[in-house]
Parts: C-alpha cells; sequence; structure tokens
C-alpha cells in the first residue's frame, strides 16, 4: 500500500511518498519533497492567510497532486497545523482544496501536532527507551515526551521561527535589544519546563530549524537527508552558530551558507534562539536531528487506526 502524506505549516508544505506494509507496520520512505511558501506570513490570530500565500499554497499543491497521481497512492492524507488554526479563512481554504484536488484536510490541534510529532520521529525507534522530541514549527512549538508509542506529557507553545521573526525582529540584521526581547518572550512561554520532570534516554530536534543547522555545521552546501538523519547537536554547537548568524543579514545568511538556509535565512536565527533556550532550560547538553516529523506522525496515527 503507497500513502501520501502533506504536511501544510506555517514556513513550509512538505510531501511524504511512503510505501507501507501493514503486516509488519513499516514505513518505506519512497520520495521527500518541500517547498517554502510561507503561507503565515503576515498572519495574526484571527487574520487571514494571504492572496499570495494562498496562491503559492495551491501551486505547490497542484505539483504534489501531479506527483500522488504519478505513484498511485492508495490513500492521501493531509494535515494542517497553527497557520490554519489561527486564519479566520481556514475553513474556506479547506472547501478549496478538497474541490480542487479532493484532498481532505485535516487542521489538527496543538496537542495532535504534538502527538504526530512525537509519532513521526519515534516510528523507528518504537518501545526503545524514553525520548522527549522538540518539534520548532514557524508558529508553535512542540514538545512532547513519552515511551514507545506511549506519550506522558506534550504541549505546544505559541512560540515558532517566523512568528517570533515578525514580531521582534524588525531589523535586518537585528538590534541586541530585538533579540533580548525575543529572548525574554521565549523563556516567559516556556517558564516551567525543566529536565527534571522527564528521565530522558534520547532527545531529538525535529523540522527545519535542526535540520538546517545541522547542514550549516556540516558545511553542506545543499541538503542530504542521509547526512542529517540522527547527527547531533551540542549546546556549543547551537550557541556558537547563534553568535555566528546573529550579526548578518539575511541576504549576508543566505549568501554564506547557500541553498541549505534559502527560504529561511530570515528566520533561522529566531528558530536557533528557540532551540537553545529549550536546551538551556531543560539543561541538555545535545540533541539527535530527525528529519521526520508531522508526515511521517500522520501516518504511524493511521496504522494504528486500522
Amino acid at each position: 500500500m503507497t500513502i501520501a502524506s502533506i504536511d501544510i505549516g506555517t514556513n513550509t508544505i512538505l510531501l511524504l511518498i511512503a510505501e507501507i506494509d501493514i503486516r509488519e507496520r513499516r514505513i518505506k520512505t519512497i520520495s521527500n519533497e518541500f517547498r517554502i511558501p510561507r503561507i503565515g506570513k503576515g498572519l495574526y490570530h484571527g487574520g487571514r492567510i494571504l492572496t499570495p500565500q494562498i496562491e503559492a499554497m495551491f501551486d505547490i499543491l497542484e505539483q504534489y497532486y501531479k506527483i500522488i497521481l504519478n505513484h498511485r497512492c492508495n490513500h492521501i492524507l493531509v494535515t494542517a497545523t497553527n497557520a490554519f488554526r489561527i486564519a479566520s479563512n481556514n475553513m474556506e481554504l479547506v472547501k478549496q482544496i478538497k474541490s480542487k484536488f479532493n484532498f481532505d484536510v485535516k487542521i489538527i490541534s496543538g496537542e495532535e501536532e504534538a502527538r504526530y510529532s512525537y509519532l513521526g520521529a519515534t516510528f523507528n525507534l518504537m518501545g526503545k527507551g524514553k525520548n522527549l522530541i522538540i518539534d520548532i514549527g514557524g508558529g508553535s512549538t512542540e514538545i512532547v515526551f513519552g515511551e514507545g508509542i506511549n506519550i506522558s506529557y506534550r504541549k505546544s507553545f505559541l512560540i515558532g521561527a517566523v512568528a517570533s521573526t515578525e514580531k521582534y525582529l524588525k531589523h535586518d540584521p537585528p538590534l541586541a535589544l530585538e533579540i533580548d526581547n525575543l529572548g525574554g518572550d521565549i523563556s516567559t512561554k516556556l517558564e516551567g519546563i525543566s529536565i527534571n520532570q522527564f528521565q530522558v534516554d534520547s532527545a531529538i530536534a525535529i523540522a527545519g530549524t535542526p535540520t538546517t543547522l545541522a547542514c550549516i555545521k556540516q558545511g553542506l552546501t545543499s541538503f542530504d537527508e542521509e547526512s542529517i538523519e540522527g547527527s547531533i547537536l551540542t549546546i556549543q554547537d547551537i550557541n556558537k552558530l547563534f553568535e555566528e548568524i546573529s550579526y548578518l543579514s539575511s541576504k549576508d545568511i543566505l549568501k554564506k551558507y547557500k541553498t541549505v538556509v534559502k527560504g529561511r535565512e530570515d528566520v533561522i536565527l529566531s528558530g536557533t534562539f528557540i532551540l537553545e533556550r529549550i536546551m538551556r532550560l531543560m539543561g541538555l547538553n545535545s540533541v539527535s536531528v530527525s528529519t521526520k516529523g508531522i508526515r511521517y506522525g500522520a501516518i504511524v496515527d493511521f496504522l494504528l487506526s486500522n
């Protein structure tokens, strides 16, 4: 059985085509696609996703529709997260997507997003150890803890790389005061989070911020999933990378690190700051980086439900 899983995020839209062995409950990746339309640009709670972003989203979904048809997928799962959660025109867009592509978009809550992130990042580790998942998105950040498929803690925080950048970092490169204000907001929203709450065997960071930082650390000029999956970022790595990019404009970041940051060059600083602050608050010396996430979690949830 072949399944397509689309993750419509605040910054990215991702497509996974996977072959599923139902009996063994195994997921074999056939194809991964990603685009960065940033549908959450300028979006605030109760506002509308803007027309240019809607047009970009539909262009991407058109591309993905053709890929899905080419692979003759048996099932299509479409998940939408924070941008769709807070937009006033969300149901209008859900109807348009259904009408044009016959995709059933599932807008998931912050807690559901946390669960999908956990399932996606740990499906290869089922039953092995106690896992902490950190998912830094464009509009929200999820922290999840569990063992096997049993989740004992999950929470979605209203901080994200895109939203935080738009709210606090008004200059390019940002002013020191802007960075300080962002740091204060991150700490306030993460108040109470501590490693003492958990006994962690493995801490895993997923989504665009940690995968991009892993690319930069390894000196990659283009994204290489095999090199990134399972790689390690230490707190020293994070601090060094944050120091490097905090003085650069988004144009200079793109020039220095090339295509691995394209589409994230103006938000990577905020994402890095969020990851650094989580690691510091939780006393984490390092995290393992995973390219897996919500799109994989949607498939795992499908398998668990069938």
